[in-house]
């Protein structure tokens, strides 16, 4: 087997030798490249190999960016440049790879004016089209509508 003690290669040596050396150091013979011929074994503290790994896995999760669902409210009496104001925060959100969900919230008899509210998410939507794709089509739900946007 090829031993490989730290940073140096030390040569072909018999499975025995490669133990004892690995003994005498207080340290694991471990086996790295099995299918190799000769086999690839290094001798290194196993432990702390498994935890700087498991270290490694943490640090790499912790990297990862979460997908987020970030809310934009409006309501159908939302004006023009309100509304730009808003797709321009929600334009950052979707370019952080992030998913927008747009809620019309209607009060007292604004209610019976449901056609303005889906005018409302058209408009919206017509800012936002270069960048966003409609996950989820404008349905009303009680009091508000919704409308969700995933990025391009």
């Amino acid at each position: 087997m090829l031993l490989i003690d730290g940073e140096e290669k030390v040569g072909v040596i018999p499975t025995e030798e490669a133990i004892t050396r690995a003994q005498e150091k207080g340290l694991d013979l471990v086996e790295v490249s099995p299918l190799a011929d000769p086999p690839v074994c290094k001798v290194m503290d196993f432990k702390n190999y498994l935890y700087n790994e498991k270290k490694k896995g943490k640090k790499q999760k912790r990297a990862q960016k979460q997908i987020e669902t970030k809310t934009i409210r409006l309501s159908i009496r939302t004006d023009i440049h309100d509304l730009e104001v808003k797709a321009k925060k929600a334009r950052k959100f979707l370019e952080g790879r992030n998913i927008v969900k747009v809620v019309v919230l209607f009060r007292g008899r604004e209610m019976a004016h449901g056609d303005l509210g889906f005018v409302k998410m058209k408009q919206f939507y017509e800012m936002l089209q270069d960048i966003a794709n409609i996950e989820q089509e404008a349905k009303r739900q009680g009091y508000q509508m919704t409308m969700i946007l995933n990025p391009k």
